[in-house]
């Protein structure tokens, strides 16, 4: 039975973690959640409570990626480890170790807490920047063997905190294996694409604003650039399919749906969302002109060296191994967009 099952999710609060929450409670399992401070418990707990009814099933704890208090609290009696809290950010900060320190070091201290804690299998929550090509590539399509190459100094501050957050987890738990043994922790990666789909509210992950920017008007037209989307749910979805299989063990797996341009999700918008669509721009902007744009705005200094960039990433071993499917992009982005409207976010 599933309700004899504890599952802690790190970072609660997040746009993935809560609806891996969701997902879980959904299933029956007793869910302990991590925030940083409790004082976030009340607006979390309403947020989740949109979607499904927490009853007595969901706890609270308070645990910080840079502090060593709380986790070994919040892991006793666990028996699985979804460890989904890092830090994100659009544009590349001043610092870079303002986001790799707290990714590797959460990470450190979540699975550390998990190995002591003897959980029988952690998932990590990484990403697809950590297997992506080299930069500069105008097509690719990358699997779960790529590495993203750290010793390419154009690797951006994000990349580099999710790769090196995800080597530390798998050093980790080699290191706690040894030679195998009855009830060694297992360890296995989710690596999202671009995460859209419905928010709970007005805080929401940075990935959505795009579809909130686009809705909103705030860009003034169309660049070339593309992405790979997943939708949120189906996230969650992989993370407890890879949380309880048992050939998910060891594995890494891409999560990603569909490949579109910023033009083919505005024209999602525009033809289907009616008047909440009429600030969404049509007209192109020429690669020039963003490259000037991205001299005096980070967030578009990060993504303009990929204008015109194919970059695909497959999910086909997630399919095989664990029966997973992405929705159609279609329904992830009108659901995100309608999502957005509700919440008044745009």
């Amino acid at each position: 039975m599933t309700k004899q099952k504890t599952v802690l999710v790190t970072g609660g609060s997040g746009y993935i973690g809560s609806w891996c929450v969701i997902g879980l409670l959904q299933q029956g399992y007793t869910v302990r959640t991590t925030v940083r401070s409790l004082a976030r418990e009340a607006a979390v707990r309403a947020a989740i409570g949109t979607v499904v009814d927490p009853q007595d099933l969901l706890t609270f704890h308070a645990a910080d990626l840079v502090s060593d208090a709380g986790w070994d609290a919040a892991m006793q009696g666990c028996d699985y480890l979804l460890h989904v809290a890092s830090p994100i950010a659009i544009a590349e900060p001043r610092n870079p170790d303002d986001l790799i320190v707290p990714a590797r070091e959460g990470t450190r201290r979540a699975v550390g807490a998990a190995l002591r804690a003897g959980v029988k299998r952690v998932v990590l929550t990484s990403s697809v920047a950590a297997t992506s090509p080299r930069i500069g590539l105008r097509e690719s399509a990358s699997d779960e063997t790529q590495w993203t190459d750290l010793d390419d100094p154009r690797v951006g501050a994000y990349a580099r905190s999710k790769t090196l957050a995800e080597r530390t987890a798998w050093d980790l738990v080699g290191a706690a294996s040894g030679a195998t043994t009855t009830g060694t922790t297992t360890l296995a990666t989710v690596n999202p694409s671009v995460v859209l789909g419905p928010v709970l509210g007005r805080d929401f992950s940075d990935s959505v604003q795009l579809v909130q920017r686009l809705l909103s008007g705030k860009v003034p037209g169309l660049p070339r650039l593309g992405f790979s989307f997943v939708d949120v749910r189906d996230v969650a979805d992989l993370h407890i399919r890879a949380m309880t299989a048992p050939e998910a063990a060891g594995q890494r797996f891409i999560a990603a749906g569909d490949f579109a341009w910023m033009e083919e999700v505005a024209a999602l918008l525009k033809a289907n969302l009616g008047d909440a669509a009429r600030k969404v721009p049509t007209r192109r902007v020429p690669d020039l002109v963003l490259k000037l744009v991205a001299l005096f705005d980070k967030s578009v200094a990060g993504v303009a060296p990929r204008l015109g960039e194919r970059r695909t990433f497959v999910s086909a071993k997630a399919q095989r191994v664990l029966g997973w499917r992405p929705r159609p992009l279609e329904e992830t982005v009108l659901e995100c967009a309608r999502s957005l409207v509700a919440a008044g976010a745009v």
